[in-house]
């Protein structure tokens, strides 16, 4: 198990400088088209700056974002004395840093943890999660979220989320640059309607594709590094089976975040299992009951 959890945190590390790179050639080719259209090549020199920028900014701050996403409220021991505690001692077993801990006012279960590594990592709990599980069951949940920022798997998607927030955003901007472009009317109005077009059928498509880049053995990993931690894989296995049994799409429902919880937080459909960044549920159990043997 160490010596897979070694890999895991190398890959990650290279992933997060493939996602940044990807994300930096997006902009660009991106721009260069919105140059084109409008003919003004200056254009293409500032999406340069701010996808760099962004990518900097997302580094240092999608952790806060995705917080204030989610409406999560930071507390205290004397805010929530159970929950907290499990935290601290995770992160004393762990041999992490004590994380920042955060509830989030949603009867939906679920729990997610972000950061740019575990010098700056939070986790978040729902007060649903809170109230259905019982203290080995959150104890196993919260060593999921802690397993996640041992592993560094935290930075890679709370850049994922950024990406997928902006990537999201370029739908609108295609539009604008329609009403907006320098051209004539008579050579503008085509392509303009042909670039807004691309861009918006190409937006989700693109997100759908970076998110399912974040590899679903993440999860698997988690799982069975809770298990390992906590020294107790039946107290696992029953917390997803209730995950599962009490599902519920939350409140502040966010595509760009959904890679970041434990479970699927977005409305069931036929689609969104096809491309849910999740495994499901029952073959993360499967996967449990089978390390036991």
């Amino acid at each position: 198990m160490a010596k897979t959890l070694r890999k895991q945190i190398a890959q990650n590390h290279r992933n997060t400088i493939f996602i940044m790179l990807v994300f930096i050639a997006l902009m660009a080719v991106i721009g260069g088209i919105f140059a084109w259209l409008n003919a003004e090549p200056k254009i293409l020199i500032w999406f340069a700056v701010i996808s760099i920028a962004y990518a900097g900014f997302q580094y240092f701050f999608a952790d806060k974002i995705a917080i204030a996403s989610a409406g999560a409220r930071r507390i205290e021991e004397v805010d929530n004395e159970r929950y907290y505690k499990i935290v601290a001692k995770l992160a004393e077993d762990a041999k992490l840093p004590m994380p920042k801990v955060y509830i989030i006012n949603d009867s939906a279960p679920n729990a997610f943890a972000t950061g740019r590594n575990p010098q700056h990592a939070c986790v978040a709990a729902t007060t649903g999660l809170l109230e259905i599980m019982d203290d080995k069951e959150l104890r196993a949940v919260m060593g999921h979220e802690m397993s996640h920022v041992k592993n560094y798997d935290i930075r890679v998607s709370m850049i994922v989320f950024g990406l997928v927030s902006l990537v999201g955003l370029l739908s609108d901007f295609g539009l604008r640059v329609l009403f907006y472009s320098d051209r004539d009317e008579e050579d503008n109005s085509p392509i303009g309607v042909l670039i807004a077009v691309i861009v918006l059928l190409l937006s989700p498509l693109i997100a759908t594709i970076v998110q399912l880049g974040v590899s679903r053995q993440r999860e698997y990993l988690a799982d069975a590094s809770s298990a390992s931690l906590t020294n107790d894989p039946d107290s696992m296995i029953n917390a997803l089976r209730k995950l599962d049994s009490h599902s519920q799409p939350m409140r502040q429902q966010n595509i760009a975040s959904e890679s970041m919880y434990i479970a699927n937080p977005l409305r069931r459909s036929f689609l969104s299992k096809i491309f849910s960044t999740h495994p499901t549920i029952e073959s993360r159990i499967e996967r449990l009951e089978n390390a036991k043997k």
